[in-house]
C-alpha cells in the first residue's frame, strides 16, 4: 500500500473529510468530526488504525507490522506498518473496521445519515 491509495481508500467512504489538526505533516481521516486513521504524508511508513481492543492484541500476537499505537491509546490504536507482514487485503479490512467502530459509536441520527 501507498500513500496515494490509503488516501483514496479513506476518502471513498461516506462522510469523511481530511484534516490536519497536529500539524502539516500529520494526516488525519475523520467520519462525523471523529478519527478514525492517521498517518505522517512526510514518512509514510506506518498508519494508525482505531482497533476493538481484543482483537487489537491477537493482530499484535500474530503480526509484527501491527503494533500498539504511536501516540494514541495502546488499548484502541493499532499502528500498522506497510512494509512489514501485513497484507494489503488485511491492511483494507482494518481500515473498515476503523471506520465502522466510529460510525458504531456515532448517535443513532449519524449512523442512519451515513
Amino acid at each position: 500500500m501507498n500513500i496515494e491509495d490509503f488516501y483514496n481508500y479513506c476518502m471513498a467512504k461516506p462522510f469523511v473529510e481530511e484534516t490536519f489538526p497536529f500539524g502539516e505533516e500529520t494526516l488525519v481521516f475523520k467520519v462525523k468530526n471523529k478519527m478514525f486513521a492517521l498517518c505522517d504524508v512526510d514518512n509514510f511508513n506506518f498508519v494508525n488504525l482505531k482497533c476493538d481492543p481484543e482483537r487489537a492484541i491477537q493482530l499484535r500476537d500474530e503480526y509484527e507490522g501491527i503494533q500498539p499505537g504511536y501516540h494514541m491509546s495502546k488499548i484502541h490504536w493499532n499502528s500498522v506498518y506497510k512494509d512489514m507482514d501485513v497484507p494489503d487485503e488485511l491492511f483494507y479490512e482494518l481500515i473498515d473496521h476503523s471506520f465502522e467502530l466510529i460510525v458504531n459509536s456515532l448517535p443513532k441520527k449519524d449512523r442512519f445519515e451515513i
